[in-house]
């Protein structure tokens, strides 16, 4: 299999979580460039919103993940 098939097969298999992850990060990179440039606040704190974007990404999809595991236990 060449290199080029297996990225075709990785992304078929995976189509939908990339793009779930492709909206998540255009939404929070817009919210975030939009709160900054109507606040001017610092380069240091439209940094750090940026980053907390990977701790909300993360923290978001782990609880999405408990409350299905919760709602499936049910």
């Amino acid at each position: 299999m060449s290199r080029l098939e297996a990225i075709g097969d990785h992304v078929r298999e995976n189509r939908s979580g990339m793009f779930v992850d492709l909206v998540f990060a255009m939404t929070w990179v817009t919210a975030v460039s939009l709160v900054f440039e109507w606040l001017q606040g610092p380069r240091w704190a439209y940094y750090l919103a940026m980053f907390g974007g990977v701790l909300a990404y993360y923290g978001f999809f782990w609880s999405l993940d408990a409350a299905r595991e919760a709602r499936g236990a049910s």
